[in-house]
């Protein structure tokens, strides 16, 4: 449910963009030649970032003049008063930039006054560009640590530092997840599923990982539970079916040698499942037993053993003796 300052905000902007189709304002912004020249001495990107903060002051101004009149002049249709100006900011290129916004004010019918928000001003503040930003430079490699010396394009941008950064990546990585849990799968042709845990802290998180009859791997959904107990596992299946999975379809499942996989995966698709034995689990499990003496000799032992349980070991070409000493010939 969303609360009352998201309310106005959301009506805000869906009355800057009616009165934009509606009035359609022209805005000409005009530069004095000297100043071009001096935002020029630092490239063309600082002239482009200049000149696009001159103009989102501009349209926050228009926006006022058709709320609130030209200023000392009579206006039978206003709908606000001017209150005055703050200082506030705008997202541009993932940064806050400082930005000089004016207030304005209500009346209702009781005579009350209340704040009229500026839609142009809470479309220049969104987040959702700023967390994208974060994402996607921070999912390059870029740390929390070196973000505002690599990023920062204006010299009075803030909202970069580490703590910030932390928190956008924060919360665009929840969006990130949600979108991927919620995701429909019904297009996906799947000839194999791959389901597994693995622990995190003291709770297992239990992947399930969809193998397409191209090759295509395609994560289906994820789901924590303090173990790979039939439950979690079951909520996942029902939760992969509920978005397009057909798990009446025939199909190989690749799990570990838990029981709880196994059973839920029956429990799911019936005689439709074809479990496999997930041989790198198994490889583990042998070797957790053997001595650790001989770990070369243990490892090609079950390597050996594994190959020759997936199929016939091939021929193998006579190699010739090696000989030891000096030539005969040289003797």
């Amino acid at each position: 449910m969303k609360k009352q300052y998201q309310i106005e905000k959301q009506r805000a902007v869906q009355g800057f963009r009616r009165m934009a189709v509606e009035a359609n304002p022209a805005i000409q912004m005009m530069l004095p030649m000297a100043d071009i020249v001096g935002m020029l001495q630092q490239g063309v990107g600082n002239l482009m970032r200049e000149a696009g903060l001159l103009l989102m002051q501009q349209v926050m101004d228009e926006e006022v003049r058709q709320l609130a009149g030209d200023r000392h002049q009579q206006h039978d249709g206003r709908k606000a008063h001017r209150w005055g100006t703050e200082q506030g900011y705008g997202v541009v290129d993932g940064q806050k930039v400082p930005l000089r916004r004016a207030r304005l004010r209500t009346t209702a019918e009781d005579g009350s006054t209340r704040e009229q928000k500026l839609g142009s001003y809470e479309l220049f503040q969104r987040s959702a560009p700023m967390e994208a930003s974060v994402w996607d430079k921070m999912m390059r490699g870029l740390s929390t640590r070196n973000y505002k010396a690599v990023v920062q394009d204006f010299h009075n941008a803030y909202g970069i530092d580490k703590s910030t950064v932390s928190e956008n990546f924060i919360e665009a990585s929840r969006d990130k997840v949600k979108q991927l849990m919620e995701r429909k799968l019904d297009h996906l042709k799947l000839a194999a599923i791959v389901i597994d845990g693995t622990p995190f802290k003291d709770r297992q998180m239990i992947a399930a990982l969809g193998i397409g009859c191209d090759g295509a791997k395609t994560v289906l959904g994820l789901r924590e539970g303090p173990t790979e107990n039939t439950e979690v596992v079951s909520a996942l299946l029902r939760d992969i079916a509920g978005r397009g999975v057909d798990f009446a379809i025939p199909r190989l499942y690749v799990l570990d040698g838990g029981k709880a996989l196994a059973a839920a995966v029956r429990k799911m698709a019936g005689q439709a499942a074809f479990i496999q034995r997930c041989i790198v689990h198994k490889k583990r499990n042998v070797l957790d037993r053997l001595r650790d003496d001989r770990s070369r000799c243990r490892r090609a032992c079950v390597a050996e053993t594994a190959s020759r349980a997936n199929g016939p070991e091939p021929e193998r070409r006579p190699q010739p003796r090696r000989r030891h000493g000096r030539d005969a010939d040289r003797s």
